[in-house]
């Protein structure tokens, strides 16, 4: 009864509030329609809060404004982006709405969807996260290696644009979810900044820098970048940050376009989040004393040197408390070209050579007291009587991540009779993404605490080794190369207040390579060496329209079909030769909503059904799934200035189901997905006084189950972050900042069994100094 009326209280404040958005604009067209008044001195209006004329670049093939275009985009800039004092870059995008952002894995191994479309397992399967218009990663969920992971947000940034569903699925490969933007600066503007800032109540410093500037009348140049050291904001006990990156281009306009060049660098490591100890009690997660799941890492100045294999079974030393590496050096191309009559070319290309390491523990049961011995740490030989638990180190070496990816766009624009207008677009995509991974799974035997944990003795004659983890199941070698040819085709129609568009996408994967998996977790043998030789294909679509019935009021709607082709996870299974059929993962959207703006509101509002078929592996059960999807819900972005206050939110409705399994997990069949919760919200006001600048953000997510089986609660919890910024001059400001400034619990997984959950992080509160020149 409680659910019902949740659900039921939650579709009508979304309905009542459209309602009251469309009276609102009737009433001004009614003003509009009455008889004008004496003229009076114009009065200054207030911003657009929602940017609504802006022109985005993200799921179009030339450049839109979000009034006239047929998909629901937001974008955010530095300085709201700063509001919600993200610790990474997945936690940047909590902040928008649609976006279902799991940042607990520290600053990369995020989940990342949007409006009930599944994360059945780890990464971003369905939304491709991208880096001025080119893919970071061409698969989003790759085992142990994320595309956010090798994104830092710092002041080279210009600003984000997502794309939730619409033309995702047509103007991108494995994107049929949305596309998240990440775009860079590039010297319009003379100047830059510089900043330092340190934490309070944890060890981390950060320099950051960038600058820009005209070379000449037609080139002009950006760099920029950040360094960072210390021990981060979960208990290591050692230093397990260092690092940063720098990022930079060189533009020259030319008559009729402009070519352009970037690179990047970035060498970065930080600790990752994994799930901790916990337990279950009447479908209820408790914490175990002395592990608190905000702030405890099971890193350690006590923990042995990890020896584990090379794909040539080699015996290679690594140190655990290395936590995520990452490595990319990234040399970029592009060019747009005006060639007269209509025509427009242009094209992006960029090589990256990837690579690092991911390295963090997890825990194999939820702990035995006993009567144990330490093998390390000050306490040595010394008894030790109480909690331990078998803690698994997943280390798995990146050995090779990089890619090439070449986008052109060729474009016809036909003017009509009667003031239409017609733009047709032929696209190639074309990309080579390798992926090179050597997993190793070494079990340990660990004390149960949250403050520098020590080794405890076992028969081996390695402090705390057990053996391999799981019998051996999951030290794997894999070399792979996908390699993706997509044309597409676009057409958009435009007169007066109509705006039109239909497009085609057929991808094309080739994927070739060798994937093993260690005898006893010992030892490669070529002859259990599986080899995948495939070709797969699929046709996407999507159709939508815009219409303006005031300057202020649009409606819209879109219909789309989209892929998201699988990689490893289908790997040591099914025949991969071409032998068999290849599972693919397959979203059908239907979207729908109105934008309108008056003063200083403006809203988005978006109804929508994602329809989802999807094939999956778990690594960590070992099991493989096939779920079907169906999820309906409504989706609200708005935004309020009101001269020096300025209030930012948004709110998505879904109510999500699972519609079809395997034979053998039928029984789930009706329920709701794991950990998908029906409302998700966000707010972030801002003052501004004078000098002073005050504002936060809330973040708040409602109740869901844990598994798919509806045996584990996650209850819901609220994200508050805070900053205050004070103009100390016309360049320098001094800001305070906290994320998550309660110190909440809020719990994004929980094993199925029970035995392990992954929290947000705890409070972290910052101290920067910035100044601008």
């Amino acid at each position: 009864m409680e659910s019902s009326k949740v659900k039921l209280s939650g579709v009508a404040a979304a309905v009542a509030l459209a309602m009251l958005q469309l009276g609102a604009a009737h009433a001004q067209q009614a003003d509009a329609a009455a008889p004008a008044a004496a003229p009076a001195a114009p009065a200054a209006q207030p911003a657009d809060g929602l940017n609504l004329e802006r022109i985005v670049v993200t799921g179009t093939t030339g450049g839109a404004t979000k009034m006239k275009s047929s998909v629901s985009i937001s974008t955010m800039d530095p300085d709201a982006i700063k509001q919600s004092v993200p610790t990474s870059a997945a936690e940047v995008l909590r902040s928008v709405p649609g976006v279902r952002s799991e940042s607990s894995g520290g600053e990369g191994n995020a989940n990342i969807t949007v409006r009930g479309v599944p994360i059945s397992a780890g990464g971003a399967r369905y939304v491709q996260i991208q880096e001025d218009g080119l893919p970071v990663l061409q698969s989003g969920d790759f085992n142990f290696i994320t595309p956010d992971s090798y994104v830092k947000i710092d002041g080279t940034l210009d600003h984000l644009e997502v794309v939730r569903g619409g033309s995702a699925s047509t103007l991108a490969t494995n994107s049929p979810g949305g596309i998240i933007n990440f775009i860079s600066k590039t010297g319009e503007e003379k100047g830059g900044h510089i900043g330092i800032s340190r934490g309070l109540g944890y060890d981390e410093t950060r320099y950051d820098f960038d600058y820009g500037a005209p070379i000449s009348d037609k080139t002009r140049f950006f760099i920029g970048g950040h360094y960072r050291s210390g021990e981060g904001i979960r208990n290591t006990g050692l230093s397990t940050e260092s690092g940063g990156q720098i990022r930079g281009n060189v533009t020259h306009d030319l008559d009729n376009g402009f070519i352009r060049i970037s690179f990047k660098h970035l060498d970065d490591k930080s600790p990752t989040a994994l799930p901790v100890p916990v337990r279950v009690v009447n479908q209820q997660v408790t914490e175990i004393p002395g592990i608190d799941p905000r702030k405890v890492s099971f890193y350690s100045p006590y923990w042995v040197r990890d020896v584990v294999l090379d794909k040539n079974n080699n015996p290679v030393s690594t140190n655990v408390n290395d936590g995520l590496r990452v490595k990319s050096d990234a040399l970029g191309l592009e060019g747009s070209f005006d060639l007269g009559g209509g025509w427009t070319l242009s094209d992006k290309f960029r090589k990256a050579s990837n690579s690092g390491r991911f390295a963090g523990v997890f825990p194999a049961d939820n702990g035995t007291v006993g009567s144990y011995v330490f093998a390390t740490g000050p306490n040595k030989g010394k008894a030790y009587n109480g909690l331990a638990f078998n803690a698994v180190v997943f280390n798995t070496s990146i050995d090779d991540a990089g890619n090439t990816l070449n986008d052109t766009k060729l474009s016809k624009t036909f003017q009509l009779a009667g003031g239409g207008k017609l733009t047709g677009t032929a696209g190639l995509y074309a990309s080579t993404q390798q992926l090179g991974l050597t997993w190793n799974f070494n079990q340990y035997l660990l004390q149960a605490t949250g403050d520098k944990p020590a080794l405890l003795q076992t028969s081996s004659a390695t402090p705390g080794y057990v053996g391999p983890a799981w019998g051996g199941c999951c030290m794997r070698a894999v070399d792979m190369e996908y390699k993706l040819t997509s044309p597409y085709l676009n057409v958009g129609f435009e007169q007066g207040p109509l705006n039109v568009d239909a497009s085609v996408r057929q991808d094309r994967q080739r994927a070739s390579g060798t994937a093993n998996i260690a005898t006893a977790g010992l030892h490669y043998d070529a002859a259990n060496t599986q080899m995948v030789d495939y070709k797969i294909n699929h046709n996407s679509y999507s159709v939508g329209g815009n219409y303006r019935l005031t300057k202020d009021l649009a409606l819209f709607a879109r219909v789309s079909d989209g892929v998201a082709f699988n990689a490893d996870r289908i790997l040591f299974g099914t025949p991969l030769d071409g032998t068999a059929p290849i599972n693919i993962n397959t979203v059908k959207q239907l979207e729908g909503g109105l934008k309108w703006r008056r003063g200083g509101v403006s809203t988005f509002v978006t109804l929508f059904q994602a329809k989802t078929d999807e094939t999956n592996y778990e690594a960590t059960t070992q099991r493989s799934t096939a779920n079907s999807y169906d999820a309906k819900g409504v989706e609200l972005e708005a935004a309020y200035n009101a001269g020096d206050f300025r209030v930012n939110g948004g709110l998505t409705y879904t109510d999500a189901k699972i519609t079809g399994t395997a034979p053998g997990d039928v029984a789930v069949i009706g329920n709701t997905p794991r950990r998908q919760a029906k409302v998700v919200y966000q707010l972030a006001p801002t003052y501004t006084w004078n000098d002073l600048t005050v504002g936060g953000s809330i973040v708040g997510t409602g109740k869901s189950w844990a598994d798919d089986a509806h045996t584990i609660n996650m209850p819901a919890y609220q994200v508050v972050s805070a900053f205050v910024n004070y103009q100390l001059s016309q360049q320098a400001v001094v800001s305070l900042s906290a994320n998550n400034l309660f110190d909440k619990i809020g719990y994004t997984e929980v094993e199925g069994d029970g035995h392990a959950a992954r929290s947000i992080t705890g409070r972290s509160v910052k101290l920067s100094l910035n100044y601008a020149f």
